[in-house]
């Protein structure tokens, strides 16, 4: 199902290389908001700025796609020395289509990460792509459409631990 999660982290940092390696992925689409840092932040914590760093020394590609505007995106993606796609417009596949052909890799090589079950997952399932799962790096979330979008997500959470889905740590 396309709103059911293929595999779920405790954060980006349980992402590993060793993983992504036994899956043919090669490069990876990152969400900004509680994926690489919390809601509206512009602060990258140490153990995500390793886990970049293992990821380029590894070899991975990694680009940013976000729904927020370049003026929240441009800052922090440059920061940690990312190319980025504002205003993607998941679930919406057209901000995956132009990471794709950014990355230069064919589908089946890249996964989307990000926190949100209908913007992430759904626009990674629409565009025919994996999506790796991670659960939210802060509880709180600025915006009221998340917010409310967060009220619908756990059904599709316990259908994947009930197909006997596990948390990768």
């Amino acid at each position: 199902m396309l709103l059911t999660p293929e595999y779920i982290f405790k954060n980006v940092e349980a992402i590993t290389p060793e993983f992504l390696r036994q899956k043919g992925i090669c490069a990876l689409v990152l969400d900004v908001d509680n994926t690489l840092t919390g809601d509206g932040s512009q602060q990258l914590e140490d153990s995500v700025s390793a886990w970049l760093d293992t990821m380029r020394a590894a070899g991975v590609s990694l680009t940013i796609v976000s729904n927020n505007t370049a003026k929240r995106v441009r800052p922090f993606a440059e920061r940690i020395g990312l190319a980025w796609v504002p205003l993607a417009c998941k679930p919406l596949p057209v901000g995956l289509m132009v990471a794709r052909r950014r990355l230069g890799v064919k589908k089946n090589q890249m996964a989307m990460v990000g926190d949100q079950i209908y913007t992430d997952r759904l626009a990674a399932g629409l565009f025919g792509i994996r999506c790796l799962y991670v659960m939210p790096r802060t509880p709180h979330d600025k915006s009221r459409g998340v917010k409310l979008k967060r009220k619908f997500e756990p059904p599709f959470i316990r259908k994947y631990y009930k197909k006997g889905g596990t948390l990768y740590e």
